[in-house]
C-alpha cells in the first residue's frame, strides 16, 4: 500500500492507503475524500477530480500529458501545480504523496 495524503481547503487532512496500480482518484473515491467528484470516472473527459499536487511531489508526479492539459482548461482555479488525479497512477514511488483538493470543482 501506499500512503497518500489529502488536504482540504479547510486544513482537513485525510491520510489514505492507495493500491499500486490504482490511480490518486480511484483512491479518494475509495475512501471517500470530499472534494473528488470523478463524473467521467477517470476517462479523462472532465475536471472533476482537479488537485493540487504538494510542490516537494511534482517532480515525482510528472507533467501532465497534452490531453490532461486539455481538460484541465476547464478546472476551477488552475495552479501551476495542477493535475487531474485520475491520471496519477500509484506507484511505490508515490508512497507519502500529498494533495490538496480546490475550494470546489469545475
Amino acid at each position: 500500500m501506499v500512503r497518500i495524503t489529502f488536504i482540504d481547503i479547510e486544513g482537513t487532512v485525510r491520510p489514505v492507503d492507495g493500491e499500486v496500480g490504482s490511480t490518486v482518484m480511484e483512491t479518494a473515491i475509495k475512501h471517500g475524500v470530499p472534494g473528488i467528484e470523478a463524473e467521467c470516472g477517470g476517462a479523462c473527459a472532465c475536471s472533476t477530480c482537479h488537485v493540487y499536487i504538494d510542490e516537494a511531489w511534482r517532480e515525482k508526479v510528472g507533467p501532465a500529458s497534452p490531453m490532461e492539459e486539455d481538460m484541465l482548461d476547464f478546472a476551477y482555479a488552475l495552479k501551476p501545480n495542477s493535475r487531474l488525479s485520475c491520471q496519477i497512477k500509484v506507484t511505490e514511488g508515490l508512497n507519502g504523496l500529498i494533495v490538496r483538493t480546490p475550494e470546489r470543482q469545475a
